[in-house]
């Protein structure tokens, strides 16, 4: 379960960091270093010291394998970000590749706790042994 609460926490930081995107896109439309552009940019850099600084704690409790493989979930935000703030359209491939990358994200995941579970099994078997 508690591996399943830094998988959230995760994700959550995912989309947080898929926000500093909108931030530079925003920052791209403005005129150099007005009022708005050095808004856009101050949050943009914000979002990626947040997500840098909480990057290290996750990969402190799960395995690197499984924070990357999740990193590819920000494909999927960038898709819904574009829609509902940039009004760009879902297309068909965009939703085919949305849906590979999930695959690959949940085959990567499901085969770590898998592959936990079996060494949790396996030093249980160790302890009884000894």
């Amino acid at each position: 379960m508690k591996k399943y609460k830094y998988l959230v926490i995760l994700h959550i930081l995912l989309a947080v960091y898929s926000l500093t995107g909108i931030a530079s896109k925003f920052a791209a439309q403005e005129e150099f270093l007005s009022f708005k552009f050095i808004l856009y940019y101050g949050l943009s850099l914000l979002g990626l010291f947040i997500y840098a600084f909480a990057w290290q704690q996750i990969i402190k409790r799960m395995p690197l394998i499984t924070a990357y493989a999740n990193k590819g979930a920000t494909v999927i935000w960038g898709i819904i970000w574009g829609y509902f703030v940039f009004h760009e359209p879902v297309t068909v491939k965009k939703v085919i590749g949305a849906v590979i990358i999930l695959c690959g994200v949940i085959l990567i995941v499901t085969a770590d706790a898998k592959e936990e579970t079996e060494k949790e099994a396996d030093n249980g078997n160790k302890d009884k042994a000894a």
